[in-house]
């Protein structure tokens, strides 16, 4: 934007706004807020968790935010919307599904190596 002075068209997208200049810059400035928050958040998933739960939440957040356009926006959900949806959900899915196996299979080798103390009185 800096460099092809795109700065100067925001006063003339904001006349031209159908709902008004000052709810433009609402959107303008509630968008770069709104943006600045989910980037904070996925930095803290990634310092608490993994850089992996991070990437799988930003790529299943992606088409559920087209579909999100679609509802508001009424946009045409077209086919590249249906598979970006779907292959999304299916990693997200195959995740955590892979997660819970692990736990599962972590806690029974937990209780199988555990030994029994025997206790005197």
């Amino acid at each position: 934007m800096i460099i092809n002075n795109d700065f100067k068209v925001i006063p003339r997208e904001a006349r031209n706004f159908e709902h008004g200049e000052g709810n433009y810059y609402a959107v303008l400035v509630g968008s770069a807020i709104i943006w600045q928050a989910f980037f904070l958040g996925a930095i803290g998933v990634i310092f608490c968790a993994s850089s992996l739960l991070s990437g799988i939440l930003i790529a299943v957040l992606l088409p559920i935010t087209e579909v999100l356009a679609v509802y508001f926006y009424k946009e045409k959900f077209q086919a590249e919307k249906g598979v970006s949806l779907l292959l999304s959900l299916w990693g997200f899915v195959s995740y955590f599904y892979g997660e819970i196996k692990h736990a599962r299979k972590m806690k029974k080798r937990n209780s199988d190596t555990e030994i029994e103390v025997p206790q005197y009185s």
